[in-house]
Protein backbone atom coordinates (compact mmCIF):
# COMPACT_ATOMS: atom_id res chain seq x y z
CA UNK A 1 0.00 0.00 0.00
CA UNK A 2 1.20 3.74 -0.78
CA UNK A 3 -0.19 5.16 1.90
CA UNK A 4 -0.20 3.09 4.72
CA UNK A 5 -3.84 3.31 5.18
CA UNK A 6 -5.59 -0.10 5.83
CA UNK A 7 -8.93 -0.94 6.30
CA UNK A 8 -8.92 -3.28 9.43
CA UNK A 9 -11.66 -4.84 11.30
CA UNK A 10 -10.43 -7.70 13.38
CA UNK A 11 -13.83 -8.49 14.79
CA UNK A 12 -14.61 -9.71 11.70
CA UNK A 13 -14.25 -13.78 11.58
CA UNK A 14 -12.90 -15.09 8.87
CA UNK A 15 -12.89 -18.72 7.04
CA UNK A 16 -9.68 -19.70 6.01
CA UNK A 17 -10.24 -21.83 2.93
CA UNK A 18 -8.65 -25.49 2.44
CA UNK A 19 -7.41 -26.49 -1.01
CA UNK A 20 -6.39 -29.95 -2.24
CA UNK A 21 -4.77 -30.78 -5.15
CA UNK A 22 -8.21 -31.09 -7.51
CA UNK A 23 -8.79 -27.56 -6.73
CA UNK A 24 -7.46 -24.86 -8.12
CA UNK A 25 -5.53 -23.44 -4.90
CA UNK A 26 -6.71 -19.86 -4.70
CA UNK A 27 -5.43 -19.45 -1.72
CA UNK A 28 -1.92 -19.63 -2.40
CA UNK A 29 -1.77 -20.32 -5.95
CA UNK A 30 0.62 -23.56 -5.73
CA UNK A 31 -1.43 -25.97 -7.81
CA UNK A 32 -1.64 -25.41 -11.30
CA UNK A 33 -4.91 -28.17 -12.25
CA UNK A 34 -8.23 -26.51 -13.08
CA UNK A 35 -10.71 -26.88 -11.17
CA UNK A 36 -13.67 -29.27 -12.51
CA UNK A 37 -17.14 -28.12 -11.51
CA UNK A 38 -19.40 -30.35 -9.22
CA UNK A 39 -22.56 -31.64 -11.07
CA UNK A 40 -25.91 -30.87 -9.51
CA UNK A 41 -26.63 -34.28 -8.61
CA UNK A 42 -22.91 -34.34 -7.10
CA UNK A 43 -23.87 -30.94 -5.16
CA UNK A 44 -27.30 -32.57 -3.81
CA UNK A 45 -25.40 -35.69 -2.32
CA UNK A 46 -23.02 -33.10 -0.71
CA UNK A 47 -25.95 -31.55 0.80
CA UNK A 48 -27.75 -34.58 1.92
CA UNK A 49 -24.63 -35.47 3.66
CA UNK A 50 -24.36 -32.34 5.26
CA UNK A 51 -27.57 -32.08 6.55
CA UNK A 52 -26.99 -35.66 7.90
CA UNK A 53 -24.32 -34.43 9.74
CA UNK A 54 -25.99 -31.07 10.99
CA UNK A 55 -28.67 -32.57 11.88
CA UNK A 56 -27.25 -35.30 14.44
CA UNK A 57 -24.67 -32.21 15.64
CA UNK A 58 -28.51 -30.52 16.23
CA UNK A 59 -29.93 -33.79 17.85
CA UNK A 60 -26.70 -34.20 20.22
CA UNK A 61 -27.01 -29.94 21.15
CA UNK A 62 -30.72 -31.03 21.47
CA UNK A 63 -31.40 -27.66 19.37
CA UNK A 64 -34.51 -27.17 17.64
CA UNK A 65 -33.76 -25.91 13.74
CA UNK A 66 -34.76 -26.33 9.55
CA UNK A 67 -32.20 -27.14 7.45
CA UNK A 68 -32.46 -25.71 3.53
CA UNK A 69 -30.41 -27.09 0.99
CA UNK A 70 -29.66 -25.58 -2.02
CA UNK A 71 -26.83 -25.97 -5.12
CA UNK A 72 -25.99 -23.00 -6.85
CA UNK A 73 -22.76 -21.23 -8.11
CA UNK A 74 -20.96 -24.68 -8.02
CA UNK A 75 -21.36 -25.02 -4.41
CA UNK A 76 -23.62 -26.81 -1.81
CA UNK A 77 -25.20 -24.30 0.35
CA UNK A 78 -27.05 -25.09 3.59
CA UNK A 79 -29.09 -22.73 5.81
CA UNK A 80 -30.39 -23.79 9.12
CA UNK A 81 -33.13 -21.76 10.96
CA UNK A 82 -35.35 -22.19 13.46
CA UNK A 83 -38.89 -20.61 14.52
CA UNK A 84 -37.21 -19.02 18.08
CA UNK A 85 -34.05 -16.82 17.07
CA UNK A 86 -32.68 -17.59 20.45
CA UNK A 87 -32.45 -20.84 19.78
CA UNK A 88 -29.48 -20.78 17.22
CA UNK A 89 -28.23 -17.66 18.78
CA UNK A 90 -24.67 -19.35 19.89
CA UNK A 91 -24.12 -21.47 17.18
CA UNK A 92 -24.89 -18.19 14.51
CA UNK A 93 -21.72 -16.76 15.78
CA UNK A 94 -18.80 -15.88 12.81
CA UNK A 95 -16.41 -18.36 14.68
CA UNK A 96 -18.50 -20.85 15.47
CA UNK A 97 -19.99 -21.08 12.08
CA UNK A 98 -16.99 -21.09 10.52
CA UNK A 99 -15.47 -24.38 12.76
CA UNK A 100 -18.98 -26.13 11.86
CA UNK A 101 -18.73 -25.83 8.48
CA UNK A 102 -15.25 -27.24 8.31
CA UNK A 103 -16.22 -30.27 10.35
CA UNK A 104 -19.40 -30.32 7.97
CA UNK A 105 -16.99 -30.51 5.02
CA UNK A 106 -14.59 -32.71 6.74
CA UNK A 107 -17.92 -35.27 7.29
CA UNK A 108 -18.97 -34.66 3.84
CA UNK A 109 -15.05 -35.45 2.03
CA UNK A 110 -15.27 -38.39 4.28
CA UNK A 111 -17.82 -39.59 2.17
CA UNK A 112 -17.28 -38.70 -1.07
CA UNK A 113 -13.80 -38.80 -1.31
CA UNK A 114 -13.90 -35.59 -2.48
CA UNK A 115 -12.59 -31.70 -0.85
CA UNK A 116 -15.95 -29.67 -0.39
CA UNK A 117 -16.96 -26.49 -0.66
CA UNK A 118 -20.13 -26.19 0.93
CA UNK A 119 -21.17 -23.32 2.88
CA UNK A 120 -22.93 -23.00 6.02
CA UNK A 121 -25.71 -20.62 7.02
CA UNK A 122 -26.90 -20.58 10.73
CA UNK A 123 -29.69 -18.68 11.89
CA UNK A 124 -28.67 -16.00 9.04
CA UNK A 125 -25.24 -15.23 9.56
CA UNK A 126 -23.97 -15.31 6.12
CA UNK A 127 -26.22 -12.52 5.55
CA UNK A 128 -25.13 -10.83 8.58
CA UNK A 129 -21.56 -11.35 7.44
CA UNK A 130 -22.64 -9.86 3.78
CA UNK A 131 -23.39 -6.62 5.16
CA UNK A 132 -20.06 -6.45 7.55
CA UNK A 133 -18.36 -6.56 4.33
CA UNK A 134 -20.30 -4.27 2.55
CA UNK A 135 -19.86 -1.92 5.50
CA UNK A 136 -15.83 -2.47 5.88
CA UNK A 137 -16.21 -1.94 1.65
CA UNK A 138 -18.12 1.63 2.43
CA UNK A 139 -14.68 2.19 4.66
CA UNK A 140 -12.31 1.56 2.15
CA UNK A 141 -14.34 3.73 -0.43
CA UNK A 142 -14.74 6.26 2.10
CA UNK A 143 -10.97 6.42 2.73
CA UNK A 144 -10.03 6.48 -1.11
CA UNK A 145 -12.61 9.42 -1.44
CA UNK A 146 -10.40 10.85 1.13
CA UNK A 147 -7.41 10.60 -0.29
CA UNK A 148 -6.05 7.60 -0.06
CA UNK A 149 -4.95 5.64 -3.27
CA UNK A 150 -5.93 2.51 -2.17
CA UNK A 151 -7.28 0.44 0.93
CA UNK A 152 -6.25 -3.15 1.83
CA UNK A 153 -8.63 -4.69 3.23
CA UNK A 154 -8.26 -7.42 6.24
CA UNK A 155 -7.44 -11.13 5.00
CA UNK A 156 -10.34 -13.24 4.33
CA UNK A 157 -11.35 -16.56 2.99
CA UNK A 158 -11.57 -16.73 -1.13
CA UNK A 159 -15.56 -16.96 -0.28
CA UNK A 160 -15.73 -13.78 1.50
CA UNK A 161 -13.14 -12.16 -1.60
CA UNK A 162 -15.53 -13.16 -3.91
CA UNK A 163 -18.14 -11.30 -1.79
CA UNK A 164 -16.11 -7.90 -1.54
CA UNK A 165 -15.54 -8.48 -5.27
CA UNK A 166 -19.11 -8.43 -6.21
CA UNK A 167 -19.86 -5.85 -4.11
CA UNK A 168 -17.11 -3.27 -4.99
CA UNK A 169 -17.85 -4.64 -8.72
CA UNK A 170 -21.88 -2.95 -8.29
CA UNK A 171 -19.50 0.72 -6.91
CA UNK A 172 -19.01 2.99 -9.58
CA UNK A 173 -15.97 4.37 -9.98
CA UNK A 174 -13.54 1.62 -8.03
CA UNK A 175 -12.45 -2.00 -9.06
CA UNK A 176 -10.88 -4.16 -6.66
CA UNK A 177 -8.16 -7.43 -6.61
CA UNK A 178 -6.89 -10.23 -4.55
CA UNK A 179 -3.09 -9.71 -3.37
CA UNK A 180 -1.06 -12.02 -0.86
CA UNK A 181 -0.81 -15.87 -0.50
CA UNK A 182 -2.13 -18.08 1.69
CA UNK A 183 -3.78 -17.06 4.98
CA UNK A 184 -2.30 -13.51 3.91
CA UNK A 185 -4.60 -13.10 1.11
CA UNK A 186 -6.48 -10.28 0.86
CA UNK A 187 -8.25 -7.78 -1.21
CA UNK A 188 -6.96 -4.66 -2.42
CA UNK A 189 -9.49 -1.70 -3.46
CA UNK A 190 -8.52 1.19 -5.78
CA UNK A 191 -10.04 3.75 -8.18
CA UNK A 192 -10.90 2.72 -11.67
Amino acid sequence: MTDGSVVDDSALGTDVAKTDASHVAVETGSVSTAEVPLTTGQLEREGDIAADYIEEFLDICDLDGDIDIDARNGRAYLSVKASDADNLRLLSKPETVNALQELTRLAVQNKTGSFSRLILDIGGSREAREAELAALVARAIARIEAGATEADLPAMSSYERKLVHDIVGTSDGYRSESSGEGRDRHTVITAA
